[in-house]
């Protein structure tokens, strides 16, 4: 038999709480400074909140954003509801991620639950294998994910997608089991939501496609009369039961049709910059196909990540023995897939259909980001590998099958705890992988009294945001420090406008993007009188 439910209640509060820990404990200072993919977020987050900008731009909450490559604009108003109340900053910014990376893990829990409630027939060891304890360690370890953690505490879109799917999918089965036609309106509205948050959530309409034609099937195997007749079709099947599908299918149509019509105005706008990452556009479509699975698949346990904002660089996603637990509780879901039980086939389409979003890209590969849709169905694998391994003991001790349990628990949490925030956290890699420099420079001049001069030179290419004729993406860290702080005071000037700064026997100070000896030089023979100096990361010439 199950655990007490209170004691559930307990155990998945505590669960909640190392979540918590782990997404906000210094978040105001790991990771260090602001990426500028992270800062125009926020900087249009700002937009949408001020009065001042022209007519067009100000107090509007857009359904996408085009610039930088295209953003759809449910995390951005969140970040604006976020300044709103606690007011603007990078830890504010931060924070939505964060919260709704908590959230991820409760709903995680519900998924889970909901899903293995039915067909678990196994009664040896009742308790390590009931839904609840299944749930329970998937949500554990989530908590404890080094993958969801770093992205839970980064100010980037796509953290929503395993929150909008876990509560989705957690409303669709409450709502197969029910029958209730709230739980399909929720379902529809968090599954609506999905498309408003990143590319790689379109994907899960194939999940979503599979999961009614299974139970489609099943329902026509378990209620088809001897003689099929309208009457039985109409109020038996469609009124009863599949009327409140569609209920739910109307709603994800009404929630996504805003950005639906978005896209059929502006076309361009549904692709972005997937069309010039696909694996066709490659001179080899077949071999970068090849070679993104490999990598992709090998993420897990051999060759993660290289980007230091998605992962220790290049160390596999999962840590031990989680990893070893995934492969065990993939393997024995294969399995079952004979038996066309739901949970597995469930399972294995999320795993195989949210890889897609990676393996059909060629660009920095493994790539964490584009995969964070399969991140609750690994730890779902891994928790469900867990509770077979338990149940394999020959051990008539419970007490001490939860003795070791908890101490096995320990270490995956230990060991992520020091990936994160000493490996990850401490490396002289890191500041850099997040503009620190940027964020440091902007707050040092801010600092200075009023009277003097200040410049930035933008020496970066990148992006131009608004496209095509704004300023490179790395100047919107700078400008959303400014702007957080409320105190605009810095001109922003291209290189080959140096010559416009005059001193006139008065301070000034500048800084480049980035360090370019031969300004420098140009300003020490324009202005002699002036200095370089060295300041926390970043070089300025300045004029006492």
């Amino acid at each position: 038999m199950e655990a007490p439910k209170k004691y559930r209640i307990i155990i998945l509060l505590l669960i909640l709480v190392l979540a918590g820990f782990f997404r906000i404990w210094q978040i105001d200072s790991i990771p260090p400074g602001l990426y500028p993919d992270e800062a125009i977020n926020g900087n249009d987050a700002l937009d949408t909140l001020s009065t001042n900008l022209p007519a067009g731009k100000a107090g509007q909450f857009k359904v996408f954003y085009p610039e930088n490559n295209g953003r759809e604009g449910l995390f951005i108003w969140l970040i604006a509801f976020a300044f709103k109340i606690f007011g603007p900053g990078i830890w504010s910014l931060r924070l939505v991620s964060a919260i709704f990376g908590i959230l991820t893990v409760l709903g995680l829990y519900l998924m889970t639950k909901e899903l293995f409630l039915s067909g678990n027939s196994d009664k040896k060891s009742r308790t390590f294998n009931s839904p609840s304890m299944i749930a329970l360690l998937s949500a554990f370890f989530l908590a404890i994910s080094f993958w969801h953690t770093n992205f839970s505490r980064i100010g980037f879109r796509a953290v929503l997608v395993p929150f909008l799917m876990c509560f989705s999918f957690y409303f669709l089965l409450k709502a197969f089991r029910k029958n209730t036609t709230l739980d399909y309106i929720w379902a529809g509205i968090f599954f609506g939501l999905g498309f408003y948050t990143y590319i790689a959530f379109r994907v899960a309409v194939l999940i979503l496609g599979i999961v009614l034609l299974f139970k489609m099937i099943e329902y026509w195997q378990k209620n088809k009369p001897k003689k099929i007749n309208w009457p039985w079709l109409w109020k038996e099947t469609y009124l009863k039961t599949w009327f409140k599908v569609d209920i739910f299918l109307l709603t994800i149509l009404i929630v996504a049709l805003p950005i639906g019509l978005h896209f059929f105005n502006n076309p361009q706008d549904f692709t972005g910059r997937a069309g010039g990452i696909s694996v066709f556009s490659a001179e080899a479509p077949i071999k970068s196909l090849s070679i993104s699975a490999i990598k992709t698949l090998g993420m897990f346990n051999f060759v993660g990540d290289w980007n230091w904002r998605h992962n220790l660089a290049g160390a596999p996603m999962l840590t031990w023995p989680i990893g070893i637990l995934f492969i065990i509780g993939l393997t024995i879901i294969i399995t079952q897939i004979k038996r066309q039980t739901f949970k597995s086939i469930f399972l294995i389409s999320w795993f195989l259909i949210m890889l897609l979003p990676a393996v059909l890209t060629f660009e920095g590969i493994p790539h964490a980001l584009r995969t964070i849709g399969l991140i609750p169905v690994i730890y779902i694998l891994a928790a469900f590998g867990l509770t077979k391994l338990i149940t394999k003991l020959d051990l008539l001790n419970k007490e001490l099958i939860w003795l070791a349990l908890i101490l096995f628990l320990l270490y995956p949490a230990a060991l992520n705890f020091n990936k994160y925030f000493f490996k990850w956290a401490q490396s002289p890699e890191l500041p850099n992988a997040f503009r620190h420099d940027l964020v440091a420079s902007t707050n040092y001049l801010k600092a200075l009294p009023n009277h003097i001069q200040k410049y930035v030179i933008v020496n970066e290419s990148g992006v131009a945001a608004p496209y095509p004729d704004g300023p490179p993406m790395p100047i919107q860290t700078m400008i959303f420090v400014e702007r957080a702080a409320n105190d605009q005071q810095i001109s922003y000037l291209e290189t080959n406008q140096i010559k416009q700064i005059k001193s006139n026997n008065a301070p000034l100070i500048v800084v480049s993007l980035k360090y370019q000896e031969s300004i420098f030089q140009e300003l020490s023979k324009r202005l002699p009188q002036g200095g370089i100096r060295h300041i926390n990361g970043f070089t300025a010439y300045e004029i006492k």
